[in-house]
């Protein structure tokens, strides 16, 4: 079976921080070539800045199309499906494609679009990334000018869903794989946590929920889901068929990031005797230390091929991939969180 590419669907309203987040991606993307889809309308045009991250040659302004005619979620036929079959046809392929959502556009209609026949066999859905204003939503107001989101959705001559922000918002955290939570250094801690737990309480079972500043999220945890959320429609309910908004118009200075939010350790140990057995404990180790990503190599016992483990939360994969050959039989697992991991008691764990 032909290997399908990955696609990354990043929604959030006006100023939650999507273009910020993507600038960020872009400027990490460690050789990864990127085709980016973004759905602006109106006279805007694709924010400069995306284009200044995108310049070189694992992403070329070639690999960047706008979708100008109103909200993705209602130009489905007449211009998503097309607009990926041109980015597919590519030679080069792109190895990752992310679709930057209109604000008030729905996330369900994009995510049901890669049922479409002509696409299906090609293409799935890594995750769908919702990107909220913390303090806004911590405030109940959902967007950082609800007047401007109001002006969006006055300019677009598609629009025609009058639905109040904290329905589309649901929509937005029902739909969503992961919810970042940006701008949260305007919050104080207390009222951070507050939050975070709040939508991890509105949202389903497993969705990770992440705290950034300037959407300094590692590529690492970005990309690389596996969600495949095009076949799991029905666990993202909405309350409408469409909505609308514009491109996320966050329009902050430019900084150089660094990850001091997230942090990374690698963790060695013996060889382990029963797969199915660590695989399970590793994931109980995921879930009682809220790690975000873990991923290596395993030496099992009696087995002349690595095992190779990635886990996205609690979901684990693991398969043997290839031999040892000469490399020694160790294990290395590399753990990936949010600053502020218990490092010594994550490693006596898994080294137990």
């Amino acid at each position: 079976m032909a290997h399908k590419i990955p696609a990354t669907v990043v929604t959030g309203f006006l100023g939650a921080g999507k273009t910020t987040l993507i600038r960020h991606m872009l400027q990490n993307t460690s050789g990864k070539r990127i085709a980016l889809i973004i759905n602006e309308f109106g006279d805007l045009g694709v924010d400069g800045d995306i284009l200044t991250g995108c310049g070189d040659e694992t992403c070329t302004e070639d690999d960047v199309v706008e979708l100008s005619n109103g909200c993705i979620c209602c130009t489905v036929a007449d211009e998503f499906i097309p607009t990926i079959e041109q980015l597919l046809a590519r030679d080069p392929k792109p190895d990752h494609i992310v679709i930057e959502t209109s604000g008030l556009a729905l996330p369900q209609p994009l995510v049901q679009a890669f049922n479409w026949p002509d696409i299906k066999t090609k293409v799935t859905v890594d995750g769908v990334v919702t990107v909220v204003d913390g303090k806004a939503v911590s405030e109940g107001r959902f967007a950082h000018s609800v007047e401007a989101v109001d002006a969006q959705r006055a300019l677009d001559e598609n629009f025609d869903h009058e639905t109040p922000l904290s329905e589309l918002f649901e929509d937005q955290v029902a739909c969503a794989d992961m919810i970042v939570v940006n701008k949260s250094d305007l919050l104080g801690e207390d009222a951070a946590k507050e939050l975070v737990a709040k939508l991890k309480d509105d949202s389903r079972t497993g969705v990770q929920v992440i705290r950034t500043t300037m959407g300094a999220l590692p590529v690492d945890v970005l990309l690389g889901q596996g969600i495949g959320a095009e076949d799991d429609m029905g666990a993202r309910h909405a309350h409408h068929h469409h909505h609308h908004d514009d491109h996320d118009d966050d329009h902050d200075d430019h900084h150089d990031h660094d990850h001091d939010e997230f942090e990374s350790f690698v963790v060695e140990r013996d060889e382990i005797t029963n797969v199915a057995a660590f695989t399970t404990k590793v994931a109980d180790i995921i879930r009682e230390y809220d790690i975000l990503r873990l991923k290596g190599f395993v030496a099992v016992a009696d087995k002349p091929m690595r095992l190779t483990v990635q886990a996205v939360g609690p979901r684990i994969d693991s398969y043997f991939d290839k031999p040892f050959g000469s490399d020694p039989r160790t294990t290395q697992l590399v753990v990936i969180g949010q600053a502020g991991l218990d490092q010594a008691a994550i490693t006596k764990a898994l080294q137990a």
